[in-house]
């Protein structure tokens, strides 16, 4: 009999421990939300110094400079046309140079830089426009592009006589300006590193 009982008992016990086991629903905890964890490149400068075009600055060592050799099926307006590509973040700085004449006047290709730039006022939460001033005949304006717009950066360098370069930064990822904002101003600071040593030859 007490073999009975204390077999009931210990079935007692693993009921109620089954039951409790059983009993609620479970609780989840959501994690907090967080982004991809981003490995900057080494910092540092190279020389930019092509044959094919008569400018000369410094560009970050983690990136490429790639002559363009095809627009659109077709060859470049001028020679001088090239990106700066970053493979760590998959972007590239498009750099399109033009020599001011009939052609091309210095008033044309300003109004067509401020035009591409208003293009993406359709997405973009602020323009802001920074007017470029600098020793050697180099002036010009850099666009910082706030919000989920393609580019984050677009700039033009002239002499306003007979020469004049575009650049425009981007990505080749979805425009998410939230997670994408330190990518962009690491990015920034080494485009504006470019402008400030710009020199032409």
């Amino acid at each position: 009999m007490n073999h009975i009982k204390a077999c009931f008992f210990h079935f007692l016990i693993l009921f109620i421990l089954f039951l409790s086991a059983c009993g609620g629903e479970p609780s989840y905890t959501p994690k907090p939300r967080a982004y991809p964890r981003v490995e900057y490149p080494q910092g540092g400068y190279q020389q930019f110094d092509e044959d094919y075009c008569n400018f000369t600055f410094e560009y970050p060592v983690y990136a490429e400079a790639q002559q363009d050799t095809l627009f659109f099926d077709e060859k470049p307006a001028n020679p001088c046309w090239f990106d700066i590509y970053i493979p760590a973040f998959d972007s590239r700085l498009y750099c399109s140079y033009y020599p001011i004449g009939p052609e091309a006047s210095f008033e044309k290709l300003k109004n067509d830089a401020f035009e591409l730039v208003e293009w993406h006022n359709k997405k973009a939460n602020f323009i802001q426009e920074v007017p470029i001033k600098k020793e050697g005949n180099v002036n010009g304006f850099a666009f910082i592009i706030e919000g989920p717009a393609a580019s984050p950066f677009q700039f033009y360098l002239t002499d306003s006589t007979d020469n004049f370069l575009r650049g425009a930064l981007y990505f080749n990822t979805q425009a998410r300006p939230d997670s994408l904002q330190p990518i962009y101003e690491f990015v920034e600071d080494d485009i504006l590193h470019m402008i400030e040593t710009f020199r032409w030859k």
